[in-house]
């Protein structure tokens, strides 16, 4: 298996959804990730709904799916000693990564200019809802932001908008936290090869507003005259459509490929209407027309059945699909990306890696010419780390602590 980080050790203090979605892309990738929780746990183990994990404790949602492959200790950082065993394991890393509010690191000792002052080579990342920039820093700066906050300011919601109707909050699941957690990795990244090219470390921060702000894409259309409500129109055909047990979507937005779509859908004859010659005429007579064709044509296939149809005349077109749907879709299963993991009151299941790496050269993998990277099923799936169960053999391994030193540190509080 390639693990292309592999050497890499980050030592992140991070809750929630965003910092820690980026670091376990980290972790999947072949760096240790040592997460610093407090003693009673990161935030993200307190959400709903949750799981009884294989401690005893109750744990959340947002923990289990953004955790995988780390390394858990769990440290008091408002204590001295806290901080200071923070700080020793900061020397013995790569990258820090934090997504406190703004200042909130500074406030604790760990923030960058400190860091950076003892350890010159160390990267730091920061995620928080409006970044920590200072020149000049954002009017936001103080404000607390979660996924719904930065989206709904980035205009995400301007694509569903209907009317005076209010806007959906949360209608991409999580993406104003996913969004930023990809530019924190991107941002690592390259931090890591500036670091291998002058030798230096350097700050890495991600505002999930601006992140939101690139992936919405709502500024730049709007400065063409296209409204995010009404982006689609008189463009083409972007909709979705019923079949028989539920919808598929298609995306026709060339001329020549209307002909291909006409045949699909058992109506050659729409690519001699002039009504339908044009883009504009496609959209202007959706209602009438195309919808009630294509939808005739599909009431008798499932959505995938109409899909595959569609595709093999080299029309762009998917079903829409449920949990469960992707769950047994044969693109998922054959790639091992849904992970099951069972715990003492369910099974659970959690996404894997998107990223996937293969070489083939000389040797190939495993010594073998020509054959790809093992399945991910191979090997035992990765799991998300209980409470503090890495915080003895982190303190040993990475500051030589002995056990009394350890007991001493868990009998005062500092760590668990």
């Amino acid at each position: 298996m390639i693990r292309p980080l592999e050497g890499i050790t980050v030592l992140a203090a991070e809750q929630m959804h965003a910092l820690p979605h980026a670091t376990q892309l980290m972790a999947l990738m072949g760096a240790a990730v040592i997460k610093v929780e407090p003693i009673e746990g990161e935030a993200g183990r307190h959400g709903r709904p949750t799981i009884t994990d294989r401690d005893g404790r109750a744990t959340g949602s947002t923990f289990l799916r953004n955790n995988l492959a780390k390394q858990s200790i769990a440290i008091d950082l408002k204590r001295d000693e806290g901080r200071s065993l923070f700080l020793e394991l900061a020397g013995a890393v790569d990258v820090v990564a934090e997504n406190f509010r703004p200042g909130a690191a500074d406030k604790l000792g760990i923030g960058y200019e400190a860091l950076a002052a003892r350890h010159p080579r160390l990267v730091y990342v920061s995620i928080s809802g409006f970044g920590n920039r200072m020149d000049p820093p954002s009017p936001y700066r103080d404000r607390a932001a979660y996924a719904p906050i930065v989206e709904g300011m980035a205009g995400l919601y301007e694509y569903s908008r209907d009317g005076d109707a209010p806007p959906r909050p949360a209608l991409a699941g999580a993406l104003g936290d996913t969004a930023p957690g990809l530019h924190a990795t991107i941002g690592v990244l390259a931090a890591l090869r500036e670091r291998d090219r002058s030798g230096l470390g350097c700050r890495v921060d991600v505002s999930m507003y601006d992140s939101m702000i690139a992936v919405a894409d709502v500024v730049h259309p709007a400065s063409m005259g296209v409204e995010p409500s009404r982006a689609t129109e008189g463009i083409g055909i972007l909709h979705a459509f019923r079949a028989r047990d539920g919808w598929f979507t298609i995306e026709v937005v060339r001329e020549p490929h209307f002909p291909r779509f006409a045949e699909a859908v058992g109506h050659p004859e729409w690519v001699r209407d002039p009504r339908l010659a044009t883009r504009r005429g496609w959209s202007d007579h959706m209602h009438d027309v195309i919808r009630p064709g294509v939808e005739a044509w599909a009431s008798q296939r499932s959505k995938s059945e109409a899909a595959a149809i569609l595709a093999a005349h080299g029309v762009a077109a998917g079903p829409v699909h449920t949990a469960a749907d992707i769950t047994a879709d044969p693109h998922v299963r054959q790639r091992d990306f849904i992970v099951e993991h069972e715990t003492p009151e369910r099974r659970v299941l959690v996404v894997a890696n998107p990223i996937a790496f293969e070489r083939i050269g000389e040797s190939g993998v495993d010594g073998v010419r020509g054959t790809a990277a093992p399945p991910r099923s191979a090997a035992p799936p990765p799991r998300w780390p209980t409470l503090g169960q890495d915080t003895d053999r982190v303190l040993a391994e990475r500051l030589g602590l002995d056990p009394p030193r350890i007991a001493a540190l868990r009998a005062a509080g500092v760590v668990a």
